[in-house]
């Protein structure tokens, strides 16, 4: 077997772990908790979907990538709560030393490709990071409401606490940042956030 196929074989076959990382948000109907693979998917195709509201053009095939890559490094650095201060401090530490393991697996042209996508999705400058960006957090707040906030209520999450990730939505999309500071309201007026 060439050298190359190998490489791609070996990554394809770890980034299968990534099915094994699970988050703290429950699928829709008060499933399960979602695993990283089922999240990356679920914003690639929403991506594609609300493209139209994404604030500039962007290069749809790059955003959806984007979205299906960017957890990866979850697979050894583990799911981080969006809500969970002392694990966000150590985090980009844990991504970067796991970013540089699992995509080395690949061959050096590929490695190069999809460490710069990670990279530009991290750095939240270019208009595919932001709106990239706008599907990571438009993704759990439309599972969290419709499991009636059952996540941000284990979790003792406020609407301040919500509010301060959800204000980046509007860098990649005004228009989805109205949608989700209504879920925001109808969840603070229900009690499923208190503010």
């Amino acid at each position: 077997m060439e050298e190359r196929i190998r490489k791609q074989l070996a990554f394809s076959l770890e980034i299968d772990k990534e099915k094994n990382i699970f988050r703290q948000t429950h699928l829709s109907g008060h499933g399960r908790n979602e695993n990283d693979a089922e999240h990356a998917w679920h914003m690639a195709i929403m991506a594609y979907l609300f493209r139209e509201y994404a604030n500039e053009e962007v290069d749809i095939a790059k955003v959806m990538l984007m979205c299906l890559i960017h957890d990866i490094v979850e697979i050894d650095a583990g799911d981080t709560y969006a809500y969970d201060e002392e694990g966000l401090k150590t985090q980009k530490e844990r991504e970067d030393r796991a970013k540089e393991r699992i995509f080395s697996l690949l061959p050096e042209d590929q490695k190069t490709e999809l460490i710069g996508l990670f990279d530009e999705f991290e750095a939240y400058q270019s208009a595919e990071s932001k709106y990239a960006h706008a599907m990571d957090n438009l993704q759990p707040i439309l599972l969290n409401n419709s499991n009636e906030g059952g996540d941000w209520r284990e979790h003792g999450v406020t609407s301040h606490t919500v509010y301060g990730r959800q204000r980046k939505t509007k860098l990649g999309s005004e228009k989805l940042f109205e949608v989700v500071d209504q879920i925001i309201q109808e969840n603070v007026r229900k009690g499923n956030l208190p503010e």
